[in-house]
């Protein structure tokens, strides 16, 4: 076993461009999104949360990019005198390119729970035609039958 993790722990990861390190953030969706019982019909895409998400996460990056351009030109144009300023405006920036990129990920998020709202729905749709559709048909439900109750009376029981 130790041998296999040292032959593993040897082998060297490809090295990875900035644009392959945002993991899926920029690439083009991939296969549809199973969830078990609902036809993948009854999900319907959310495009543009889907694009707005990308949106945000792509203005993160290109704030992440100005920032360090910002920093270059400092340097360069000042040198160490500029340091304290772009102090500021380098946390100032990170900030904002952080909390864009949590947008992003909101945006992912609330797609997963319209998809599990619309699934719950659909389940929820089905499982009440399967028990009220028979009886509205006067047919049995899974062999069934429900009793038949008197009318109610405005009358005192």
């Amino acid at each position: 076993m130790s041998e296999h993790r040292r032959d593993r722990d040897k082998a060297v990861a490809p090295v990875k461009s900035p644009i392959e390190r945002l993991g899926d953030a920029l690439k083009p969706d991939g296969e549809p999104i199973e969830i078990p019982d609902i036809r993948q019909s009854d999900l319907e895409p959310y495009v543009g949360l889907r694009y707005l998400s990308k949106l945000f996460k792509l203005m993160g990056v290109i704030l992440g990019l100005l920032l360090v351009a910002e920093v270059v030109t400092g340097v360069l144009a000042q040198g160490s005198a500029a340091i304290p300023t772009l102090l500021g405006e380098a946390s100032r920036l990170i900030v904002l390119a952080g909390l864009l990129w949590g947008v992003g990920d909101l945006a992912i998020l609330l797609i997963d729970v319209g998809h599990d709202v619309r699934a719950a729905r659909i389940l929820l749709a089905r499982q009440t035609h399967a028990v009220v559709g028979p009886a509205r048909r006067a047919e049995p439900a899974n062999g069934f039958t429900s009793p038949v109750l008197p009318p109610p009376s405005s009358g005192p029981v």
